[in-house]
């Protein structure tokens, strides 16, 4: 197989187009994407490659061409390259392969289940990705009911009907770490563990060869099971009919056992199948057939970006038409505009169906209040102090109530509806600080209905609902106790009336920003709602007693509590999103926008944003990035942004690994101070401040004749949810920004000279760890872990060369129990109590901190790393319970021999910080 092997199409009408043949085979194909070292952001991915138009072939305006009036602005150009051959799961509703239902799959005691594969995301932090099948025998009829392998909450789920009705489940004890993205899963039920239970075990892989792992610790439970046969056939990928997230990415092989460790009854490979392949028997003879968009394919794609301009360029002569293409990813149209997002309120409410709406988000000199609702005419408004009342997070400032003897009045007249309405429902936001001590109307609602005017009023004790005819007369005049918390702060009033057989029932409610509510209720016999017609002031204004109320996002609806209400008010736009998840944030601004936004991470370790404000799209998305400390990058595969988190990136495995030979030179380590931080401020946006000071070490504030490096401060104001942040956040970027460590800024390949390693390159991914082994002598002891920021690659006919951006990984190793070497911490100020020669095998240590475990106390803490002047040694044993200890060690473990004088500082091999 030649390398690159690279196919270059366009989706032109909706469909691929092979322009391969067309792509100059004088120039290349290059593409960049992610960021390089010190960037903040990731800048747009591009792509550069010149294609030959023949005739105008590619040429939108030529009516001649094919592809007259089809090659618009941003026509989508993609690059694949071969590679191993696996089943694609898109994703999709449908997409899915499967083999039908037969006597060797009826399996109803003992199971062993299987499957390796390349997600895009296993630990999806997106609340759609709460529950994602993998593979199953399930559905919802009882017949149809067995099994079911799946991820809940990133974690491994197994659910089993014993009787094709009720189900059980277990859930794994541990968590995916969601930074292997290649990884096999495992799950066995034992139905009868002989103890009168049952046990579920899940266990990881690297792939399906193995070594397999146990995941954490069995799921025991009382009781013994049995699996009902079912009658659905395995599926793969949307592996059940029920409303579950899908699985997206590669599936290389699966494997179903009856019995733990038993006879194989199902067992697809689809690496083994050639390209195209739409049903094949495994060699269990199981038939299995591809369903919707799952292919089996070796096509991997390195980019799916838009072409926004077709400049073309002729000879003189006008032959040798061709047009220079610089395709860009979708955060280069993001960036075109700087457009502010609205207010939480009003993209929530304008969005979620309401009949009228005015959100009072004036400014100025308006004399009324303008309606994003197509059909809604403003709402005029008189004697208000627009813009006022700028402290309701989730708005833009609010108008407030004037306070001088003329009275404020407004009138927002509500179109009919399409049809009858069942209920209806009027909300507005508003504070009033000082209870009014006459009964005053707060909100006047006219309607076509038994009631004509409703006014809700209220004053410091009472609440008071009356009800008027069409002659004025009083239907009902309810008062009730007002709870004191409706004033003070900001409010959304609710009303409600829905037509109850020939009654209404009616309900007046007040929740506050924290969600806090309040509420009275009441019934009218004999009556019909009719409709909405308007919302008012009180007829003659609002008057003194309630001058310097401020008020606003006044809306009308046609149900109450209906999907649309919840949408605007019950899920946090209420307070801008206030302690929202980072990466919950970007997949929420993403899809309100149109977008998709996966997020790789676990949402439990991300940090909770502040308040949401008005700003461009990319800015509050760098927001979460800022805050967060992960990284917002555009997918490889499709158009979608990804947003992976800063726990994603702690303890990785290495994607790529690769040996210094097998490197294109140069490899040249740097020692500079382009990432050094020591004195880092970080303020909560309307909140408190914290500073870290690095005060010892190498790249410390110490100056240079001290053994530091003098102060490299920064300062920078985040979106934080609480003042409990600030701290946290500034002592990470400290101990981002005083790592020392060589860093080895671009490492390149030549792919076409080393064709063994395109498979783990083609997974690898901004963000991954990259692993450089077998160093050589003149360079620091390896192996050189690194974090890919981003990387350039070129594609000529033979050739394939990627250069890739990285950052030390060092920092990213963090404190995790129960993980080996990661579980460790050294104690303070531990130092040789005497030297040592580069042959001697027991060292005395001081520490002036706690002393180190003994092994006769903690004897599974050994074998221990320890480094000593840059040589690497192994701990075998610890004596001695007091300082000094003696180290009984085995010598030089990486290369590196020579002797040390007292007083050289001992510390754990790799040193494991404190996470964020």
């Amino acid at each position: 197989m030649a390398v690159p092997d690279a196919q270059m199409s366009l989706i032109i009408d909706g469909a691929p187009v092979d322009v391969t043949d067309h792509v100059r085979r004088a120039g290349r194909i290059k593409h960049r994407r992610g960021r390089r070292e010190g960037a903040a952001r990731v800048d747009p991915s591009s792509a550069s490659f010149t294609i030959e138009s023949p005739g105008g072939l590619y040429s939108n305006r030529n009516p001649r061409s094919p592809y007259f009036g089809k090659l618009g602005r941003n026509t989508p150009s993609v690059l694949t390259v071969a590679g191993p051959t696996y089943l694609s799961l898109p994703g999709a509703q449908g997409d899915y392969v499967s083999t039908p239902d037969v006597a060797a799959l009826d399996i109803t005691g003992d199971i062993d289940v299987r499957l390796d594969a390349t997600l895009d995301r296993w630990a999806d932090a997106s609340p759609q990705f709460e529950h994602v099948d993998l593979i199953a025998k399930f559905s919802v009829a009882a017949a149809e009911k067995s099994w079911l392998f799946a991820i809940r909450a990133g974690r491994l789920f197994f659910e089993w009907s014993p009787t094709g009705a009720s189900t059980l489940d277990a859930t794994s004890t541990e968590v995916l770490p969601p930074a292997a993205r290649r990884r096999a899963v495992r799950v066995t039920l034992d139905v009868n563990n002989g103890a009168g239970g049952r046990a579920v075990t899940f266990y990881t892989a690297p792939t399906m060869a193995g070594p397999w792992v146990q995941f954490g610790a069995p799921v025991v439970a009382a009781g013994t099971t049995s699996i009902q046969a079912g009658v659905f056939p395995v599926r793969i990928g949307d592996a059940t009919p029920l409303a579950f997230g899908r699985a997206t990415g590669q599936c290389h092989s699966a494997e179903i056992r009856n019995g733990i460790n038993g006879t194989v009854v199902a067992s697809p490979n689809f690496t083994a199948q050639p390209p195209g392949t739409t049903s094949f028997a495994d060699s269990a003879g199981r038939t299995w057939t591809l369903n919707g968009r799952t292919a089996i394919t070796d096509r991997h794609t390195r980019f799916h970006l838009a072409v926004p301009e077709w400049p073309p360029s002729w000879h003189v002569s006008g032959h040798n038409v061709t047009a220079a293409l610089t395709a860009a990813g979708t955060l280069r149209r993001l960036g075109q505009g700087r457009k502010a997002l609205d207010s939480p309120l009003r993209r929530r409410i304008a969005a979620a169906g309401p009949l009228a709406y005015w959100p009072m988000e004036d400014q100025g000199t308006a004399v009324s209040a303008a309606s994003p609702i197509e059909g809604v005419t403003p709402m005029q408004v008189t004697n208000v102090d627009w813009g006022a009342d700028t402290d309701l997070a989730s708005s833009a400032p609010l108008p407030r109530l004037i306070t001088s003897g003329v009275r404020s009045t407004m009138r927002g007249n509500v179109p009919a509806p399409a049809g009858t309405l069942s209920a209806y429902a009027v909300n507005w936001m508003y504070r009033m600080d000082t209870p009014p001590a006459p009964m005053r109307t707060f909100m006047r609602v006219m309607t076509s209905g038994t009631v004509r005017e409703w006014h809700l009023n209220w004053n410091s004790a009472t609440i008071r609902i009356l009800a008027l005819n069409a002659d004025g007369g009083t239907i009902l005049s309810a008062d009730y106790l007002a709870p004191p918390e409706i004033y003070g702060r900001w409010m959304l009033a609710e009303f409600w009336v829905t037509q109850a057989g020939s009654a209404i029932d009616w309900h007046m409610g007040w929740i506050d920003v924290n969600r806090y509510g309040w509420q009275v209720d009441g019934t009218i016999a004999a009556a019909t709602i009719g409709r909405p017609t308007a919302v008012a002031s009180p007829a003659g204004g609002y008057g003194a007693e309630l001058g310097g109320m401020s008020m606003g996002h006044v809306s009308v609806w046609p149900t109450p509590q209906n999907t649309g209400y919840y949408a605007a008010y019950g899920n946090g736009a209420l307070d801008a999103w206030t302690r929202e998840q980072a990466g919950q944030r970007v997949t929420r601004l993403a899809a309100e926008e149109g977008l998709a936004a996966p997020v790789t991470g676990m949402a439990a370790l991300q940090q909770r944003m502040g308040p949401q404000h008005p700003a461009p799209l990319l800015d509050l998305l760098a927001e979460c990035e800022a805050t967060d400390g992960g990284v917002l990058y555009e997918d490889r595969g499709t158009t979608a942004l990804v947003y992976r988190d800063r726990a994603s990136m702690y303890n990785q495995p290495p994607a790529l690994t690769v040996a210094y030979g097998e490197l294109a030179p140069p490899l040249a380590p740097v020692d500079d101070d382009a990432l050094i931080r020591n004195d880092v401020t970080r303020q909560r946006a309307g909140g408190s401040s914290a500073r870290v000071v690095v005060e010892t070490g190498p790249l410390s504030v110490l100056p240079p004749e001290d053994g530091g490096v003098g102060i490299y401060d920064e300062s920078l104001t985040l979106s934080m949810h609480d003042d409990t942040q600030p701290l946290q956040i500034a002592g990470w970027a400290a101990h981002l920004g005083t790592w020392d460590e060589a860093r080895y800024p671009a490492v390149t390949l030549y792919l076409h000279k080393h064709p063994e390693l395109i498979e783990q390159v083609l997974a690898l991914d901004v963000g991954d760890l990259l692993r450089i082994t077998d160093l050589p002598d003149f360079l620091p002891p390896g192996p050189a872990d690194l974090i890919v920021q981003g990387y350039e690659e070129e594609f000529d006919v033979h050739a394939w060369t990627i250069t890739v951006y990285c950052t030390p990984a060092g920092p990213w190793r963090v404190l995790q129990l129960s993980a080996g070497e990661r579980s460790r911490l050294a104690t303070d100020g531990a130092t040789l109590a005497a030297g040592v020669t580069a042959g001697a095998t027991s060292l005395s240590v001081t520490s002036a901190g706690n002393r180190w475990v003994d092994s006769a106390t903690y004897p599974s803490a050994f074998p221990m790393p320890i480094v000593v002047g840059g040589e690497e040694m192994t701990v075998t044993a610890i004596t001695g319970t007091s300082s000094p200890q003696t180290f009984t060690v085995v010598r030089s473990t990486n290369g590196i021999v020579k002797s040390h004088d007292a007083g050289s500082p001992v510390q754990i091999a790799q040193t494991n910080a404190l996470p964020l």
